[in-house]
């Protein structure tokens, strides 16, 4: 790649370096054309095929390598061709060597400055997949731009070809009209100047501002039509009323309590949300548990002889509620009450932007934060009732460990409560749509999870999509049948006792009275909000499941803080949310955890990377305690120390990757990594360790070749280099 950007501007090079040795850009000028302008129409009367297609290929050429010269052309081009050809050959010619810049710029300079300033461009290229052509039409009708600026600059983001094309040939029709209408009028032209009048210039700036003044204007008009449609408050009750006591809802309400807004907090249901009552607290008690049972099983390897162990299945249940209720203190209302939020237990519902009934009451506010969460999706599979489903939500009232359970769904939940169950004894298959576990990760980091999965008695059915369920074979057996069918079209049944939806989460938006306010919902179902985490309405606000990207804990809160912070001072800063530097771990058995980019989406998106890859198989202190199994992967720019995305796989990954997220975080390169000191042994030394397999592929081999010839030197002189100065004096 490096090499084809080394041709390619040597080409350019001499091209232009031929264009002004040859004096062409000095024969460009008014007075030559107007002196040759009847020569110019005997060679086009002579020839106008010959003279018409070197037109075009000039002219393409020189708008392509952003020669000087272009506007001249169009000028004798509607000398040449009058109006209606003149205008039809140079809009086609002209947006044709736009493009053409646009792609020598790609090629040439965004992979560097993708790599050297990929934080500061992902933003833009946010903007720019979101209104690219609406800002690239404003800029080709105002001509106080130059084009081959707006060329060179568009080529560096991620601008779709087609799309620069086809609104650079709209928008730049207008001023081509102008030069080409001038044209025709080439032998009174007594200088550029008098083509492009103050007022036409002002007239081009006003066309070209108008879809953006347009596009506010309507905006303006909606917000103020939906605000107008509902009575305003004269005074508020509350600054910010949140609405849902999940991660989302309590962070958004801690940090406006902690800057003295005063805050009202909305749950009809527990405090804590899915989190602490049926996601993330009790999978980790039910996945500790089922680790102790496997660590017993292989105890053995220890030279420790445990036997099998005896599941106690009340008593493991007993330790998951246990777990969540000595986490609940911490999302209590009596905890919230105490740092200053109003805590309401009841439905909210909106009545207006700035009006929220629960029950009877009805809470008045300036802003309103929706944090209602999600709910585990079920699919609606023939043959089967509602009440027989098991999804993250009421699996934790089991009372039985069910002896055949189906999994449907190979994502981080299912894999981790599959694994899980499997430990505790119960008979596992886990079905998958996609060609892998873990669809979102790269292939050697699922084939990891795979093998130790399938060594741990789960049955994988990847590539499989379930059908319906059935009756059990037999009436002795109350068992169902769950119907499969696999890639090739043919079909598999899987007995079970209890079967598990794990197929993703949808977001909580019914009965809160969004659609009366016109607040939109994407076509995944979650909220409608900008960058920033607006609605539609300037002072309605989400964040958490039911906006998404992320169903995560963590990101529901780095997005609670920015739902909070720009509905208390967004009239003066407004923050976009950025997930470049945001962690994920799947807790099974080996962990998965990743942050930034991972093979596969660098691949997507086209950013060149460097691989480094250590094994845990190398590390001291894994190979100590039995868990030498996984890897450590770290994405850098090609060259530089600079992490684009990292992922481990093993014991203990998730702990691991806070290093390299706050390294992406903070911009620290894996040469300070490197030179930080960690403890012996420990896990964190991967992340060194890491460091330093990118180190010794980046060694300067010729700066190594003349130490070891210095060495050499010094060896067979057998003469210290310096002389001590008291030796000289003695």
């Amino acid at each position: 790649m490096a090499q084809r950007r080394l041709w390619i501007l040597a080409g350019i090079t001499l091209v232009v370096a031929a264009f002004f040795i040859s004096g062409a850009h000095q024969w460009l000028t008014l007075d030559n054309l107007r002196a040759n302008q009847a020569e110019f129409q005997r060679w086009f009367g002579e020839r106008p095929l010959l003279v018409g297609g070197g037109f075009f290929l000039i002219y393409m050429l020189m708008a392509g390598l952003s020669l000087p010269g272009a506007t001249l052309l169009t000028l004798l081009g509607g000398a040449l061709f009058g109006f209606g050809w003149g205008l039809l050959i140079i809009s086609f010619a002209s947006s044709l060597g736009a493009t053409l810049a646009f792609l020598i710029a790609r090629t040439l300079a965004r992979g560097p400055l993708e790599r050297r300033f990929a934080t500061q461009l992902d933003s833009i290229n946010r903007g720019i997949q979101r209104e690219g052509a609406l800002y690239l039409f404003t800029l080709r009708l105002i001509p106080l731009f130059p084009f081959f600026v707006i060329n060179l600059v568009m080529g560096l983001t991620r601008m779709k070809v087609a799309t620069f094309y086809w609104v650079s040939q709209l928008g730049m029709l207008p001023g081509t009209a102008v030069f080409v209408n001038a044209g025709r009028e080439l032998g009174s032209l007594d200088s550029l100047g008098g083509i492009l009048s103050p007022t036409l210039i002002a007239s081009f700036v006003l066309i070209g501002l108008f879809p953006l003044l347009a596009r506010f204007t309507v905006e303006a008009i909606k917000r103020r039509r939906l605000a107008k449609a509902y009575h305003r408050p004269r005074s508020f009750d509350y600054d910010i009323v949140v609405i849902g006591a999940g991660s989302a809802g309590l962070v958004a309400s801690y940090i406006a309590a902690a800057v003295k807004a005063r805050v009202a907090l909305v749950e009809r249901e527990a405090m804590g949300g899915d989190c602490l009552n049926t996601g993330c607290v009790p999978s980790k008690a039910l996945i500790r548990a089922a680790r102790v049972a496997h660590e017993a099983r292989q105890a053995k390897r220890f030279g420790v002889h445990l036997g099998e162990p005896d599941i106690d299945f009340h008593g493991v249940m007993a330790h998951v509620h246990e777990a969540v209720a000595k986490v609940a203190p911490h999302d209590s209302p009596a905890r919230y009450s105490s740092l200053g939020v109003d805590v309401v237990h009841g439905e909210a519902h909106l009545q207006t932007p700035w009006e929220v009934r629960v029950g009877e009451r009805v809470l008045t506010s300036r802003h309103v934060i929706i944090a209602s969460g999600a709910r585990p999706r079920v699919l609606p599979l023939p043959g089967i009732a509602a009440d027989e489903i098991l999804t993250s939500d009421n699996l934790w009232q089991l009372e039985r460990l069910p002896e055949r359970l189906v999994v449907i769904g190979g994502g981080p939940i299912g894999c981790e409560l599959g694994q899980s169950f499997a430990r505790l004894g119960s008979r596992v298959n886990l079905v998958e749509g996609a060609a892998q576990l873990l669809p979102r990760e790269d292939r050697d980091v699922a084939e990891a999870l795979e093998a130790g999965l399938r060594e741990e008695g789960v049955a994988l059915h990847l590539g499989c999509r379930a059908v319906a369920v059935e009756p059990g074979p037999s009436h002795a057996d109350r068992g169902k049948v769950l119907v499969i069918e696999r890639g090739d079209g043919s079909q598999a049944r899987l007995v079970f006792d209890r079967l598990l939806m794990a197929v993703g989460r949808e977001a909580n938006v019914t009965g809160l009275g969004l659609e009366a306010l016109g607040i939109a919902t994407r076509a995944n179902g979650t909220l409608d909000v900008d960058e920033t985490l607006r609605s539609v309405h300037p002072n309605i606000w989400a964040c958490g499941d039911v906006v998404g990207p992320y169903q995560l804990t963590h990101a529901s809160a780095h997005q609670a803080w920015h739902a909070t912070v720009n509905a208390l001072f967004g009239e003066v800063k407004r923050f976009a949310v950025s997930y470049r530097a945001l962690p994920a771990v799947t807790f099974s058995d080996p962990e998965v955890a990743r942050v930034g980019l991972s093979e596969r989406e660098a691949e997507a998106r086209g950013v060149e990377y460097e691989l480094t890859r250590y094994e845990l198989g190398e590390l001291d202190r894994a190979i100590a305690d039995g868990h030498d199994r996984g890897f450590v992967k770290v994405l850098t720019v090609p060259g530089k120390d600079r992490i684009l995305g990292a992922c481990v796989v093993g014991h203990g990954a998730g702990e691991l990757l806070a290093t390299f997220t706050l390294a992406m975080t903070r911009n620290i390169g894996l040469n300070k990594l490197l030179a930080t000191i960690h403890p012996y042994p420990s896990y964190s030394e991967a992340a060194k360790a890491s460091a330093g397999v990118w180190k010794n592929a980046h060694k300067p081999e010729r700066v190594l070749d003349w130490l070891a010839r210095y060495f050499r030197w010094r060896r067979r002189s057998g003469k210290p280099l310096l002389i001590d100065a008291r030796e000289e004096r003695s």
